[in-house]
């Protein structure tokens, strides 16, 4: 909620900067920090910085794009976002995870990401007037949009976390179910652009009904039919690909709808919700695979999709 007003004091640039430098010197202070406590204040402040990064970030893209391209400006962005889940995961295998160097690893990332911003000079936009509403009221100026985004962060933190543990209760060994993860993964990486580019053609709120109706009916077809492994993936792989739609069609109907530090408000709002899905999400689908083992995991996340097309 602090981030637009921030931007407008300190300006983008800087902001973006601070953020980086707080990334770096929390992810360093991991490192030489003994009691466990002390890095719950740390995860904390590590967290405000990917905050500052996501909100200034989206609201640089978003306020750059031309209208007309829109779509595949923020599709390029989504995809970018897609393969650095994607590569994090496989970073830490390959830097371990002792002694300095998954640190100085992720700190070094950190660095790079600082180069276009010190490099960007006058691009940067400037906010100069204050929001016209709290943040709360961008929660719902634009549901379409901000809903979107809680919705797809849910589906998609239930899917990473409980996709391998519900592909060994429906009988695939051990590899096989976390390659499930890597079908769902790969759809959100290749599909964005394309959805981006269909929603530079057809009314963006058509593009996120479509996307949303894909989500319920894919998890329900997963739901109540026997498929084997092949016939999992490709169903993920899809279904992956379309749902991330939400994410990038959801911050091109925000970049519709405002300008200035309104943009920025919606941006903060849109991570706001997305990150709220992030928490929910995997207690909601275990939850459900509880009620209906295995299967409730694909339902519960059908209802949801079902949940938002009922509300836009």
């Amino acid at each position: 909620p602090f981030i637009s007003g921030w931007a407008r004091r300190f300006g983008v640039r800087p902001l973006l900067a601070a953020a980086i430098a707080i990334g770096v010197l929390s992810l360093l202070a991991f490192r030489v920090t003994e009691p466990l406590w002390a890095w719950f204040p740390l995860r904390f402040m590590f967290g405000a910085a990917l905050a500052v990064l996501f909100v200034i970030s989206e609201y640089w893209i978003n306020a750059a794009a031309p209208e007309a391209r829109r779509g595949l400006v923020l599709g390029v962005y989504a995809s970018a976002l897609s393969i650095g889940f994607a590569l994090g995961p496989l970073l830490l295998t390959l830097a371990g995870t002792e002694g300095w160097r998954p640190f100085l690893t992720g700190s070094a990332l950190f660095a790079l990401a600082a180069l276009p911003v010190l490099l960007s000079r006058d691009s940067a936009p400037v906010i100069t007037d204050k929001p016209s509403a709290g943040i709360a009221s961008f929660l719902w100026a634009a549901p379409a949009g901000t809903l979107a985004a809680f919705v797809f962060g849910a589906a998609e933190t239930g899917a990473m976390a409980l996709l391998p543990i519900y592909g060994t209760a429906i009988g695939l060994d051990r590899v096989g179910a976390v390659t499930l993860i890597s079908a769902f993964v790969l759809g959100n990486v290749l599909f964005q652009i394309p959805i981006g580019l269909v929603a530079d053609r057809v009314e963006r709120r058509w593009v996120l009904i479509f996307c949303a109706s894909v989500g319920a009916l894919g998890m329900f077809v997963i739901a109540v039919l026997p498929l084997g492994l092949t016939s999992l993936m490709l169903m993920l792989f899809g279904w992956g690909g379309i749902v991330a739609g939400l994410y990038t069609v959801g911050l091109a109907h925000l970049g519709s709808r405002f300008r200035g530090a309104d943009l920025a408000q919606a941006n903060a709002a849109f991570v706001v919700m997305y990150s709220m899905g992030l928490i929910i999400g995997p207690p909601l689908a275990g939850f459900g695979m509880d009620v209906w083992p295995p299967r409730g995991f694909a339902t519960t996340l059908a209802l949801l999709f079902a949940a938002y097309l009922a509300v836009i």
